[in-house]
């Protein structure tokens, strides 16, 4: 008999547990759903489960990060549910859209599949990716889910920009948040009620909503009235240290934090500033958003279940090329943050650099950093001659 090693057990420990975990919600949802009821399934000892898993919502939502890397791997014939960096076109991949309406309509019909059909029992939505009222049951974790849905308005805007851009190649496309804010709100508003049960309408009526929507008049600017006010970002030449590759969430691969850029560390109680940084960054610049929190297994798997949910949708909606032009890294062990120089992140965080010549030239903290630093006259930092802290060259 072949003896495990102390990691090999803990794996199984850990997936015996997801698997009764998942049988126990599904079951009895999570409300009623108990911790000693998901051990005795489990066979284990209540301890042995909160040894893996610090509370029934983090237990939760790693069941349900489990479930959607399943389908992910079972939809892109891989072990790990990496997407192909080249998405085939058939089998339900992205078509080229030729308005927004389309692209709108689109991406309503793939988002609705992961909420449950009106008319359903009152067991369809139990587990399930829509179901996440029950969880959101104190203010930091609704504060979190707040600010991560308006995240995802930014992502889907970008996505549309970028779509109207290369349809107008002559004409700066409109900023879309206001109608992304929309959609996703005729899209999530029922899930997100305080009675799963008062959700409304057909899911099919819903979708041709979206679309329309995507002929409304809107007018949409970017003119945030703070931005005025913001200190200027602090110059300065340290060397740019990054650490080992980090999963980007939005395209499910690790990536390696370098080039230059702006990085913004933001917590999850301030991820709306995450717009700052794509708005102020100049062309070329790769824009790293990292995710920091102070309860991980709880609100960071919460950005992560959603963030990473929400690019698949994206990426089956819409062609490669539209798709957001930046990273967004959960940060759950604090590493990007501490190379960046904030060693205490947690989910009020907002900190930003640019990162140039392997050199952070530029540092703001507080509101408006990321538009600090990506707008700081880099003349005045200029570091294309010169060697961070007095180094030789």
């Amino acid at each position: 008999m072949v003896r495990l090693t102390r990691a090999q057990q803990q794996e199984r420990t850990r997936a015996a547990v997801l698997t009764a975990a998942k049988a126990e919600f599904t079951e009895r949802g999570y409300a009623t759903a108990k911790v000693d009821g998901i051990a005795e399934r489990a066979e284990l000892t209540r301890g042995a489960v909160y040894s893996n898993f610090p509370s029934k919502r983090a237990l939760y939502l790693a069941v349900l990060i489990d479930m959607v890397e399943r389908a992910a791997a079972a939809e892109h014939g891989t072990a790990d549910g990496i997407r192909p960096s080249v998405a085939p076109q058939a089998g339900g991949r992205p078509h080229a859209r030729t308005s927004t309406a389309e692209a709108l309509g689109a991406f309503a019909r793939i988002r609705l599949e992961r909420l449950p059909l009106a008319g359903q029992g009152p067991s369809a939505g139990r587990a399930h990716l829509g179901s996440l009222t029950e969880v959101l049951d104190d203010e930091p974790i609704r504060a979190a889910f707040g600010q991560v849905t308006r995240l995802e308005a930014l992502l889907l805007a970008l996505a549309l920009e970028s779509s109207d851009s290369r349809a107008c190649a002559d004409t700066p496309p409109a900023r879309q948040v206001r109608r992304a804010q929309l959609v996703l709100r005729l899209l999530d508003g029922p899930g997100a009620s305080a009675d799963p049960a008062l959700g409304f309408g057909d899911p099919f009526d819903i979708a041709q909503a979206c679309a329309h929507l995507g002929g409304l008049p809107l007018a949409d600017t970017w003119n945030p009235p703070h931005l005025p006010y913001v200190p200027p970002a602090r110059a300065c030449r340290d060397r740019w240290e990054p650490p080992r590759e980090l999963r980007d969430l939005l395209s499910g691969r690790m990536v390696g934090v370098t080039g230059d850029g702006v990085i913004t560390v933001l917590g999850t109680h301030r991820l709306e500033a995450a717009e700052e940084a794509v708005r102020s960054a100049r062309a070329g610049d790769l824009i790293t958003v990292a995710v920091t929190t102070s309860a991980p297994a709880e609100t960071g798997r919460l950005v992560q279940l959603r963030i990473g949910d929400f690019a698949r949708c994206l990426e089956r909606a819409f062609d490669p090329d539209d798709r957001p032009g930046l990273r967004v890294v959960l940060d759950e062990r604090g590493l990007l943050a501490s190379a960046v120089g904030v060693p205490d992140a947690d989910d009020t965080t907002e900190y930003a650099v640019r990162v140039r010549h392997d050199t952070i030239v530029t540092r703001a903290q507080g509101p408006g950093a990321a538009h600090a630093a990506a707008t700081h006259d880099l003349t005045t930092a200029d570091v294309s001659h010169t060697t961070p802290d007095g180094a030789a060259p």
